[in-house]
């Protein structure tokens, strides 16, 4: 895998996630809907992303989630470009009080842990004992030590915290605590060995199994949760997750904190202290973790697990894949009755010696896959939405946390399905002695991953061979000790306090790239993370016969939650007979790939953000910058009234003398001339600066606007005409009718929401009604290409809605409640709104002006 070099931070592998805090894992399901046995024990935090030092284990950093080796990032010689010292102090302040506040959460863990001790100490020593010294002192060691180190440390740092000013000192108590991290080594050494006799103690003694199943955890002092039930498994877990959570707020700290400030030596020697201890416990764990020895004593080491939707008669089915060093073994967790050891159900296994992968011709004999239709995709996504606003609403009002928990299951029950059926990428794999299988995926991105992983362990001397059912057993038994990935990719499955991801546009700029052995044409795609799965979202243009490409393209994205930003660098292929049947798409070559974590801190910035992303030996550089959902909302009227954009429609048809904006019907006939089969109209993004060039022509009226619509990119031209609509100084069906739109949507009756949605079309201006026409029946003929272009009237109407129906910023801020959640119940509404409109049979301006059955009421 190749290495990133970013400054967000990888997350560390070797206990990825070990338990998830939200008890509805991928595994209660099978894939048809029916709810399996729970997965793993509650209670436990997510894993935060940590930086790996140089001298990590090797076999910890091939194996990091985000795909690749991580480059530790040289802590900060100073503040942070454009950052002010007075910035950076508040900032101080709020990274250490929301520190504070999971120090809190945490030391209510260990006191819970601590809480049962006492009294199986006294009943040690009388002649019914539920457990034995030795056994207590194995299961609780260092706990207590472990208590009082954190109690002092948030004892003396909360009223610092509590009694702010910018001269507070506290790097010393995070010295302290670093200094203290050998208690800590002790615990993670006896970590296995205390699971394990606490898990023998369950298994013989009812009494402590009834202990260790519910634990109660106090809440924070402000919550209105007094207490959580939590595992004791679970809680065993927390110190080894609180090493990782320390050292990443000591990045933080540092990253705010003044060369000059009398902490930051200190603070430094403390990351230094905790980085080095993270390694050498890495290369303690690593190996416990990842390896489980065959029948005939080799080491058999889980190299790649995930979870992947596999295509199993004729139904999808989301499975678990393991990847080991000489088989692929495809599982789903079994039904358990309550309180039994739970296990993977193994499906088919291949030994690697085995496996092929076949050709794109050899896939045109195997079953097409047929795409799930879009516009059950985007119910889903509106019962997501709404549900998540009733979960918010819930909390506000302090609503009955089983009343949560049901709003919750509902919610990751829809997510699941649109998980299960929102991937197209084929991932076919066959046995040479028999069987081929089919996976769908979200990513080419993925697929080069699981292929190259498969591909780098088949250049080993691997041999054929068959496992007895014994052997199976045994392999498919560790697979729920090993895993890596836990829980599937939704929102159900985030703790509350986890960030929900970017709402806005990220500007990214694709500079160049290096490192390529021989000339190629070559072009690099962006892709972003959207409900748990990922979308292309944008490509340079293709760069011929080069070894150092310079693109220098600056890209919108618009981001739904998303928390990673992937770049992958292909090889353009021209050969026409090598189509993937799957898809109808020439296949090219995958250059190099990698990931990157969306940082808010580091993103949320008005200044540019330059950097490089490894990916086998090729190196591209780009810089990106954030614009939030509040930001982007705005609709700013320009300030000369004789260009187009940002002018009323009305100002630009009477000056035109034109029934529809010239550019508007520029565009629209350019991408119906040469773009309407392009795959993604509307949806990928043209390069920022080709369509700053034309709006800056439009503007101008300038006489060459012909000429340079012929030469310019299609999704330049596509980018322009939404920016036109987008930088309207109002939107094109109005301000004024927007609260009605939006009433006229959520009708049921079919006949009064008929009545209502015609009646105003009839209400809006000519000129914004007969452009609004204009513009619908060229989207209904660009959604007739769907089989090519893959752009469906539901995909169209998510582009398009917002941006013809957002009110403008005095209205937006009646209308939506928050600026991050931009799929909100106002913005599913407005792309319903236009689906309704491109759902509708053909509408005619003079029909709809002459016709008065409809409207017999006022808006």
């Amino acid at each position: 895998m190749e290495p990133l070099s970013h400054r967000g931070l990888p997350r560390l592998s070797w206990i990825d996630t070990l338990y998830s805090n939200f008890s509805y894992g991928a595994d209660d399901f099978d894939g048809e809907g029916n709810e399996e046995q729970k997965g793993p024990p509650e209670g436990s935090e997510t894993m935060p992303y940590i930086d790996e030092s140089p001298t990590m284990s090797p076999q910890l950093s091939a194996r990091s989630q985000g795909g690749g080796d991580s480059i530790s990032p040289t802590p900060p010689e100073g503040l942070a470009p454009g950052v002010e010292a007075g910035k950076g102090l508040e900032m101080r302040k709020l990274v250490l009080s929301g520190f504070l506040a999971s120090e809190e959460i945490y030391i209510n863990q260990l006191e819970a842990l601590l809480l049962p001790m006492k009294p199986l100490k006294a009943t040690a020593t009388t002649s019914q004992p539920v457990l034995t010294i030795q056994q207590i002192e194995t299961i609780f060691y260092k706990i207590q030590d472990i208590y009082e180190i954190h109690k002092e440390f948030y004892d003396n740092l909360c009223p610092k915290v509590q009694q702010w000013d910018s001269q507070v000192t506290m790097g010393h108590l995070f010295q302290k605590l670093a200094s203290q991290l050998g208690v800590y080594k002790a615990f993670v050494d006896n970590y296995k060995v205390a699971l394990e006799t606490a898990e023998k103690c369950s298994q013989s003694n009812n009494q402590f199994q009834k202990i260790s199943e519910e634990l109660k955890v106090k809440g924070p002092k402000d919550s209105k949760d007094s207490h959580t039930s939590v595992t004791m498994e679970a809680l065993l877990y927390k110190p080894i997750d609180r090493v990782t959570r320390s050292t990443l707020v000591l990045h933080d700290l540092l990253k705010h904190t003044p060369v000059d400030h009398p902490d930051y030596p200190l603070l430094q020697d403390a990351l230094r202290i905790s980085q080095n201890f993270l390694s050498s416990i890495n290369e303690d764990i690593d190996p416990r973790r990842t390896a489980v020895t065959t029948p005939k004593g080799e080491t058999r080491q889980l190299v790649k697990d995930g979870f992947l939707v596999e295509v199993s008669e004729s139904s999808r089915k989301l499975r678990h894949v393991f990847l080991f060093t000489d088989v692929l073994l495809c599982a789903k967790l079994k039904k358990t009755s309550a309180g039994k050891h739970q296990q993977y159900d193994c499906k088919w296994y291949i030994p690697l010696a085995d496996l092929v992968f076949p050709s794109p011709e050899e896939s045109e004999a195997s079953p097409q896959v047929h795409p799930f239709p879009d516009h059950e995709l985007e119910d889903m996504k509106m019962k997501i939405s709404a549900l998540k606003s009733e979960i918010q609403k819930e909390k506000a009002n302090k609503g009955q946390s089983r009343a949560i928990e049901r709003l919750k299951k509902k919610m990751f029950e829809n997510e699941f399905l649109l998980l299960l059926n929102s991937p197209t990428i084929p991932f076919r794999i066959h046995n040479r002695n028999g069987k081929s299988y089919l996976f769908l995926l979200s990513s080419d991105y993925e697929r080069s991953e699981w292929r190259e992983a498969i591909q780098k362990l088949q250049k080993k001397d691997l041999q054929a061979f068959v496992l007895s059912s014994v052997e199976l057993q045994v392999l498919t038994g560790s697979c729920f000790k090993l895993r890596t990935v836990h829980n599937i990719p939704v929102t159900s499955n985030k703790d509350d306090d986890e960030s929900p991801g970017l709402y806005g546009f990220l500007h990214v700029i694709v500079h160049s790239a290096k490192g390529f052995k021989q000339s190629a044409n070559l072009y690099c795609t962006l892709e972003v993370d959207s409900f748990g799965y990922f979308v292309s979202k944008a490509k340079t243009r293709v760069f011929r016969d080069t070894t150092e490409p310079k693109w220098d393209e600056e890209f919108e994205i618009e981001l739904e939650g998303s928390q990673s930003l992937r770049i992958l660098c292909y090889e353009k292929c021209y050969d026409k007979t090598k189509v993937n049947k799957d898809n109808n798409e020439i296949v090219d070559k995958i250059m190099g790939k990698g990931q990157i974590q969306l940082d808010p801190q580091t993103v949320e910035t008005k200044n540019w953000h330059t950097d490089v992303i490894e990916m086998n030996g090729i190196k591209v550089e780009f810089s990106m910058k954030f614009t939030s959902r509040d930001m982007s909302l705005k609709r700013t009227p320009s300030k000369k009234q004789t260009g187009v954009f940002g002018v009323k429609i009305s100002v630009v048809t009477k000056r035109e003398r034109s029934k529809v904006p010239y550019i508007v019907r520029q565009c629209v006939e350019e991408v119906e001339k040469r773009g309407i089969e392009e795959v993604g109209i509307y949806r990928i993004s043209g390069v920022a600066t080709d369509i700053q060039a034309l709006k800056a022509v439009f503007d101008a009226n300038n006489k060459d606007i012909l000429l340079m619509l012929s030469d310019t990119d299609i999704n330049a031209i596509a980018g322009t005409l939404k920016l036109y609509f987008r930088e309207l100084p109002e939107p094109l069906l109005t301000d004024r009718l927007y609260p009605a739109f939006m009433e006229g949507i959520a009708l049921s009756d079919p006949a009064a929401k008929e009545n209502c949605m015609m009646h105003l079309l009839r209400s809006l201006p000519d000129p914004n009604l007969i452009t609004f026409l204009f513009l619908l029946e060229h989207l209904k003929r660009v959604a007739e290409k769907e089989p090519i272009n893959k752009m469906s009237l539901h995909n169209l109407a998510t582009v398009f809605g917002p941006t013809l129906l957002r009110p403008s910023e005095v209205e937006s801020k009646a209308h939506l409640t928050s600026a991050a959640d931009i799929w909100s119940h106002d913005v599913m509404a407005q792309v319903q709104v236009l689906l309704y409109y491109l759902q509708h049979p053909p509408i005619s301006f003079a029909e709809l002006k002459r016709n008065t059955l409809y409207f017999s009421t006022d808006v």
